[in-house]
């Protein structure tokens, strides 16, 4: 088989498996009311640049990178805005980091790009609940004219404020939807739980992914960052995923940029700077992953169907 064969073969192989069970469970028919709601949604979970610069303190704090689209100090801000309290997270700083997350994903190229797509969808549910979620509220409330005056104010209050909302972090989701019978552990729907679910899973395999690239081995070779995104596929999503999903994703992981394009994609030089800048990263993802994965395991909410 020649190369344009087996290149065809592989796209055709991956469409497929892209629009089944990526993150296990496709959204069908829900995609096209999500995506339509995306940018209005969008606007009230927008999150200021500087959300969290202020607690962004010495070496935690990266400069942006001229003409790139991602960028990992955007990234970092938000990953270090996202927890809250002792143990919860914000859902703001954490969808919006997962916007940055696509940029990257998107910036090594239509193979991997086309992943995005799946968490683009996923992204939009969680804040299409969160906005329907406000205005049934406010549709509970009386309609005496000053209760609406009042209600504007608490909307425009809404996008300034990540503490606001029964959609405002993980663990109010939570709680939320299991007082309204909205999540079922032994069916499959479309809650923001179950949604997070999938996001959560994803979130450690780039985890893992960006951890493998940042290390320096004392001798040998550096693994490629194809070998890498592989390795890490199938220490986590893989353990979700049918043979066929395996088989086809391994074959969108070997469209993957050399580590080069890495480099220059958060513009350092060198695999030294590189891992300095990777570390930051995978250390504030853990923390927003391990407040998740304990907020999820409390529940009974890792295995949701």
């Amino acid at each position: 088989m020649g190369v344009k064969s087996k290149a065809a073969a592989a796209i055709l192989v991956l469409l497929l498996f892209l629009g089944s069970l990526w993150l296990q469970g496709g959204l069908d028919y829900h995609w096209e009311s999500c995506l339509k709601g995306y940018n209005q949604v969008n606007e009230l979970h927008q999150l200021s640049n500087s959300s969290k610069a202020d607690g962004a303190e010495g070496p935690h704090v990266l400069e942006g990178c001229p003409g790139q689209t991602f960028q990992v100090s955007l990234l970092l801000t938000h990953l270090l805005a996202a927890p809250a309290y002792t143990s919860d997270v914000l859902l703001q700083p954490y969808l919006s980091s997962w916007d940055e997350l696509v940029k990257f994903m998107e910036s090594l190229g239509p193979m991997v790009g086309l992943i995005s797509k799946e968490i683009e969808t996923k992204t939009s549910i969680i804040r299409q609940l969160a906005l329907l979620s406000e205005e049934n509220r406010e549709a509970e409330l009386s309609p005496d004219i000053h209760l609406l005056n009042m209600e504007a104010e608490t909307k425009n209050d809404l996008a300034a404020s990540p503490h606001t909302g029964t959609y405002h972090s993980v663990r109010s989701m939570i709680q939320v939807e299991l007082d309204r019978n909205v999540v079922d552990f032994h069916h499959q729907t479309d809650s923001g739980c179950r949604t997070l679910l999938r996001l959560h899973r994803a979130l450690l395999w780039l985890k893992l992914f960006l951890e493998k690239l940042a290390e320096t081995p004392v001798a040998g070779r550096l693994k490629s960052p194809s070998e890498l995104c592989r390795e890490a596929y199938q220490s986590t999503l893989a353990n979700h995923h049918t043979w066929f999903v395996r088989r086809a994703a391994e074959l969108a992981f070997i469209a993957m940029p050399e580590r080069g394009f890495f480099y220059r994609l958060v513009c350092v030089q060198n695999q030294e700077e590189f891992s300095r800048v990777l570390d930051m990263v995978v250390q504030a993802t853990g923390e927003v992953y391990d407040r998740t994965q304990k907020a999820l395991e409390e529940n009974g909410m890792l295995d949701l169907p």
